[in-house]
């Protein structure tokens, strides 16, 4: 059995991130067990190629959440990367931080140091923003993030209109001063090719002698001596093999991943544990409790002006884009199918946006099997306004189904199982259609297809977000942050409560929700993370 100083559990967004910052000195061996295999794949690399990705079994766990009889009993996809770089490696790439409210409100739970102006310098010093370095963002770092203001769509523009003619300001930057308003979205790209986390942390830190990745490892179990963590047991090529860790085991394997492995290692409920034969190590009922997520819905219009459609879905078109693609690194492929957004507030009397805006120059209506249907857009000019809720209220969990490791867990996600939540998106889902009829969008506008134009009172309104919403595939607090063990997993370090030489370290420790997309916060996590555990090494 090899011994390390670190075991990092899971190479993903904020695992990249530990593993480049706990190796740079070279004074600490690192081993990074990976349950996917490599990143290096054209549709990967490829920024609208995440499309190909989002059903692929090669690179994606590929998750189903229970029935919700929230979401109308619809059992919801759940993909997250299982590769190199972890979900950063197919995701959207849309590169939002978080309100500063958010961060502040976890200080103010009772963890010190994760206020935003704590932060905010691990932030900028993680970015290369293509914007250019001020008060709020970072240039020179290891990740770069690109301005897309000059390459969106020119549909964009109307929207951006059309928003502002519905009363919210135009926002240059939603990671700035403030996140309200309408804007362009950045996105974590450089020169045409996803900036993930791997791309950017874990492919230098693989170079040094002191980092070892062993990919295609399922890591089964925690190993403890009592309640201090040892090693980590993990399958590989039909071979269960042990690691030693002479210093820590860190889980970074995002908020599915990291309870399902505390709760198989015998850190969990007790009554699910003791029910399954899993001999117990420590009594935690927060592990995989808490579950928060992101729920969305689009809806989509039929257009006068010529979309993404007309571009993407006939084979010169696809030929067009995909020389460009390849010879000069742009085009529609080299971007987000999230163009622009932003975030309003459906209650006039709320301090902040409690909802994101999703801004895309194309439709995808019909759907085609076994692909999200990005690249195979609707025959007819289309595009979407889509939103999602930034903070709602309603908690699932996620639970192992039994002691084998390969079982998925069990997602119980209890969508709008709040009735704030539904009040909140039924006015959300009225603003997108009040700014679907301002001046700048009406006119380029035949027709809305869906819901359509019969849908009009609460009850069907409410019917149709229930039926056609889904995850936006930001799931955080199942391994949740705080003082107090009897309503955490974790302290204000990361420490796992009543358990030594264990931390998680990844979006699952998030207190509570943020206001936008998880990604750089997950970053940030990692980086914040890193400090922590360097800060406590003798």
């Amino acid at each position: 059995m090899q011994t390390y100083d670190f075991i990092i559990v899971g190479s993903g967004s904020a695992g990249s991130v530990l593993a480049e910052k706990l190796s740079a000195s070279g004074r600490f061996s690192v081993l990074v067990l990976e349950a996917g295999g490599s990143d290096r794949r054209f549709y990967v690399q490829m920024p609208l190629g995440y499309g190909k990705t989002f059903f692929d079994p090669g690179v994606n766990w590929n998750y189903k959440a229970e029935p919700d009889p929230g979401l109308a009993g619809n059992a919801d996809h759940w993909p997250r990367g299982k590769l190199l770089g972890g979900s950063s490696s197919i995701n959207a790439m849309v590169w939002i931080r978080g309100a500063r409210e958010d961060f502040d409100a976890w200080a103010a739970a009772g963890n010190p140091g994760w206020g935003y102006d704590d932060l905010l310098p691990a932030f900028k010093a993680l970015e290369d923003n293509q914007a250019g370095a001020d008060a709020w963002r970072g240039t020179g770092g290891p990740l770069h993030v690109t301005d897309c203001s000059n390459a969106v769509h020119p549909l964009t523009q109307r929207y951006l209109a059309a928003g502002q003619q519905a009363g919210l300001p135009l926002n240059p930057d939603f990671n700035g001063a403030a996140q309200e308003g309408v804007g362009i979205y950045q996105i974590s790209t450089r020169n045409g090719r996803r900036m993930s986390a791997a791309r950017a942390f874990l492919r230098p830190a693989m170079k040094r002698g002191n980092v070892r990745v062993e990919m295609k490892a399922l890591a089964t179990r925690v190993l403890f001596e009592g309640k201090r963590a040892i090693g980590v047991e993990y399958q590989q090529n039909g071979e269960t093999k042990t690691a030693r860790a002479g210093r820590e085991i860190i889980l970074s394997g995002g908020s599915v991943n990291s309870p399902q492995l505390l709760q198989l290692s015998g850190v969990g409920p007790s009554a699910l544990l003791k029910g399954l034969g899993i001999r117990m190590v420590h009594a935690n009922e927060n592990v995989g409790a808490h579950l928060q997520d992101h729920v969305g819905i689009n809806y989509t219009f039929k257009g006068k002006l010529p979309t993404l459609n007309q571009t993407l879905r006939p084979w010169w078109g696809k030929l067009l884009v995909g020389m460009q693609y390849i010879l000069t690194r742009s085009g529609p492929l080299s971007l987000s199918m999230n163009n622009a957004g932003g975030f309003f507030r459906t209650d006039p009397a709320a301090t902040r946006p409690n909802m994101q805006l999703y801004f895309q120059a194309f439709s995808t209506v019909i759907p085609k099997s076994g692909e999200r249907p990005i690249l195979t857009p609707d025959p007819w000019p289309g595009f979407s306004i889509g939103l999602s809720n930034c903070r709602p209220s309603s908690r699932g969990e996620i639970m192992i189904r039994s002691a084998n490791p390969r079982e998925y867990p069990r997602i119980t996600a209890n969508a709008y199982s709040t009735n704030a939540d539904v009040e909140e998106m039924l006015a959300a889902v009225k603003f997108v259609r009040k700014i679907a009829s301002m001046p700048a969008m009406a006119e380029i506008i035949e027709e809305e297809v869906l819901p359509g134009p019969s849908i009009t009172s609460d009850a069907d309104l409410i019917q149709d977000f229930r039926k056609r919403s889904g995850t936006v595939y930001h799931p955080v607090s199942t391994c949740r942050m705080g003082p107090d063990p009897a309503r955490a997993v974790v302290d204000p370090r990361l420490k796992a409560h009543g358990i030594d030489g264990l931390r998680v370290i990844d979006a699952s420790i998030f207190p509570d929700n943020i206001t936008g997309n998880t990604n750089a916060a997950s970053i940030m996590t990692g980086w914040k993370g890193a400090e922590l555990v360097l800060e406590d090494q003798k």
